[in-house]
């Protein structure tokens, strides 16, 4: 921390140059968030002010030399050690009228602590769940299709233009050779929402279409996904999204309890900070894989059939390079029964951008001024041996929950290379032992991903529907 002189020194020049009013409001502070090592321990923040003010979120553990007061100061913080195998945090909220900073106050676990013991709702039943690695189940789920935009869809199942769910279309995805679906979900629909309380309707019609799956004989892998982006990765809102995902998570994983392994619960989707596609910062990465601990211990403590159960945590927005620098695997009282996720979207202007110009793409292409400078088939091929070897040769299966490429129906000869992609794509996936799931939001239209008529069941695109099932099971 700097000394409060130089820093008085620095903030009353800004004041002076920016000439406020004799009577506005200064609140400044010089820290946004301040970590401590287990063992605790003292630091100071400090803060310009011209009126008073006073601070909140102390705990037991963290206490201030001043809680209220008048004008300028420096406020000593000291910490107790922390005798717990969790970190532990807090958030402290500076009050002057109408103006508030806060501080992220974090203190890391006491790896000496003894570990708490583990207790479950119910006792663990493994009745059903097959002796299998998640490894060994991943080599069984075959190829994988997302029922996406329906049952995630804010404002319910129709609302962003697809139609009810039926037998009849997961009946159809199932006969062209998809063996898995992974079934996107917004749980936020409340009867509570005080408490997290999610609606008994909203619960059976899930569970309906999960059994329109399991009925085919598929694979499912159910989540809690994008649901009005409230999985903000913040230390201002690591309490808050913990608190809500183990409610809801704890909610889910009992109404599903008795299901057998051929199901499976995701425990987020692309969680990053709205708008921030760059490298996390150590503040979000550490955020997210606490995400990830949550749903695992909150699932698990459910008991029954969850207790076995395959569950799929993710890396950082789902990115391969982010989860191999950042994703932490959580601990689990299960042993080999966990997946990672990923996404595979590359290269962008091929497989999303809407308004580029890159329409071909890998070796098959004939115009270098429509296909990209990277993101070709060697680049999959090593992004995949990534997961591999960072993963699954170390016991944690690998999903790759989304990917493909927008179609161009209005782009002469985009067709061929968009079946190309797809296939090679698919290809590599299994070829590196990744579980792949083509996103289909349900749209067979130009720039959209649907593959299926979803009132009829019918193959809107056969040859691409048939490339990726031949690559997955060659």
């Amino acid at each position: 921390m700097i000394s409060l002189i130089p820093l008085l020194m620095i903030f009353h020049v800004l004041s002076a140059c920016t000439d406020p009013e004799p009577d506005s409001l200064i609140l400044q502070v010089d820290a946004s968030h301040i970590g401590f090592e287990a063992v605790g321990g003292q630091d100071t923040f400090h803060m310009v002010c011209n009126k008073s003010w006073k601070i909140s979120g102390t705990t037991d553990w963290c206490a201030l030399s001043a809680e209220a007061g008048e004008g300028d100061a420096a406020i000593i913080l000291n910490v107790d050690g922390n005798a717990k195998p969790e970190v532990r945090s807090t958030t402290l909220t500076i009050m002057a009228e109408e103006k508030s900073k806060t501080i992220n106050i974090t203190q890391k676990a006491n790896e000496e602590a003894p570990k708490t013991i583990f207790t479950f709702d119910i006792p663990p039943d493994d009745t059903d769940m097959r002796d299998l690695t998640s490894v060994e189940l991943a080599g069984l789920m075959g190829i994988g299709w997302n029922l996406g935009n329906s049952l995630e869809a804010i404002g319910g199942e129709t609302a962003w233009g697809n139609p009810v769910v039926t037998q009849r279309l997961i009946d159809s995805v199932k006969a062209a050779g998809f063996t898995s679906i992974r079934i996107p979900v917004a749980w936020s629909v409340f009867t509570d929402a005080s408490t997290f309380t999610i609606s008994q309707s909203w619960m059976e019609r899930v569970e309906e279409v999960v059994n329109y799956a399991l009925s085919a004989e598929m694979y499912v892998v159910m989540n809690i996904h994008w649901d009005g982006g409230w999985m903000q990765p913040t230390y201002a809102g690591q309490d808050y999204v913990n608190t809500r995902l183990a409610a809801m998570w704890r909610q889910i994983a009992t109404y599903f309890r008795d299901y057998n392994d051929y199901l499976l619960f995701a425990g987020t989707n692309e969680v990053m900070v709205d708008g921030d596609y760059g490298t996390p910062t150590p503040e979000y990465y550490t955020v997210q894989n606490s995400f990830n601990q949550t749903f695992i211990t909150t699932v698990r403590a459910t008991g029954g059939r969850n207790a076995y159960r395959h569950l799929v945590v993710q890396g950082f927005n789902t990115n391969i390079n982010h989860t191999v620098s950042y994703a932490v695997i959580p601990e689990d009282t299960a042993s080999n029964r966990m997946m990672m996720e990923v996404h595979y979207y590359d290269p962008y202007n091929f497989a999303l951008n809407e308004n580029s110009g890159i329409t071909q793409w890998g070796e098959i292409a004939t115009d270098p001024s429509k296909t990209d400078s990277w993101g070709n088939e060697d680049y999959a091929d090593g992004q995949f041996q990534k997961m591999k070897t960072n993963f699954i040769d170390k016991g944690i299966a690998v999903i790759v929950g989304e990917y493909g490429a927008i179609s161009r129906l209005d782009v002469e000869g985009h067709e061929t290379f968009r079946v190309y992609f797809n296939e090679y794509i698919t290809q590599s996936m299994v070829d590196h032992e990744c579980v792949p799931f083509y996103w289909d939001n349900g749209y067979p239209t130009n720039h959209a991903f649907g593959l299926f008529n979803r009132t009829t069941g019918a193959q809107v695109y056969p040859e691409l529907i048939n490339a990726i099932v031949k690559a997955g099971a060659k």
